[in-house]
Order: C-alpha cells, then structure tokens, then sequence
C-alpha cells in the first residue's frame, strides 16, 4: 500500500497553477481523475481510485485536494492552498508528503515538489493536453539506494 502513496498522494494535491495566468482560466482548474487501467503498477495494488481537484481559493491562492480510495476500499486525502509561487506551504491529510512547492512555468503545465519531515520526496510535472480533457503526471522520484526513477500517470477530466 506504502507504494500507492508516491504515485498519487502529491500527485494533485500539489499542483498549482501559474501566477501570471488569472485563476478563472487556468486549464489546470477543475476535478481530475487517474486511468486506473493504466498505472504502472501491479493490478492488484492499484488504487480503485484516485481523484484530484484544484479550485480557485481567492486572494491569488489555490487549492488542491488529492483523494485515493485504496484496494482495500480505505480513502485517504489531503488538502494544500498556496499561492503558486514556489514557496514551501504545508500539507493536511495523511498521504506521502507534509509540504509541497509549486510553481507554472507556463500556462497548463504545473512543477511540484514534495517532503515529508523534512526528507526530499518526488518532483512531479503536469501537462494539461491542448484539448483540456487529460493531464499527464511525470513524476521523478530516488529508490531506497538513491537511484533516480520516472513514471507517468494519466488523468482525465471530470469536470
């Protein structure tokens, strides 16, 4: 289950878009959800769902919470609002990391970077496609031994 957490909790939960594009028209805005079908682990490990939504929580701030419904039908969550500057803000819920940065180098795609307890956890890029309906998630994380890895996870639009 541990490895479930890496692949989703940050994954949305600590996206955010960018300063420069006004909050109504970011394309990142709105609910979505992972290709289950399509994740590179194992079936019987895969998550039954994995939901993430960014909203608008005004005065420049956004706000992103993550939702996993594991195997064992057991939902974590976690919630993060910042302004998407970069600068470390803290995680609620109970998922991979306790703070997260974020920042939009340009519109629809999103860079973050997670911690937990002060331990450098995963880099993650998300990529809303031209049609807005799929976000792609490329996540860059060490192994135990300090090797680099990369995955990609699909999300679709749900609203």
């Amino acid at each position: 289950m541990k490895a479930l957490y890496p692949l989703f909790a940050a994954a949305a939960l600590y996206a955010t878009p960018a300063l420069a594009e006004p909050s109504s028209t970011s394309p990142l805005l709105g609910t979505w959800a992972a290709d289950i079908d399509r994740l590179p682990i194992p079936p019987a490990a895969r998550p039954k769902s994995v939901t993430i939504t960014y909203s608008d929580a005004g005065g420049g701030q956004w706000r992103t919470h993550v939702e996993v419904v594991l195997p064992d039908g057991r939902a974590v969550q976690a919630t993060s609002t910042y302004i998407p500057d970069g600068k470390p803000v803290s995680v609620e819920g109970n998922l991979e990391a306790d703070t997260v940065a974020t920042r939009i180098p340009e519109p629809g795609v999103m860079v973050t970077a997670l911690s937990l307890g002060g331990v450098p956890g995963s880099m993650r890029t998300y990529t809303v496609s031209a049609d807005g309906k799929t976000m792609t998630e490329t996540v860059v994380f060490f192994t135990t031994g300090g090797k680099p890895g990369m995955r990609t996870n699909l999300f679709n639009r749900v609203r």
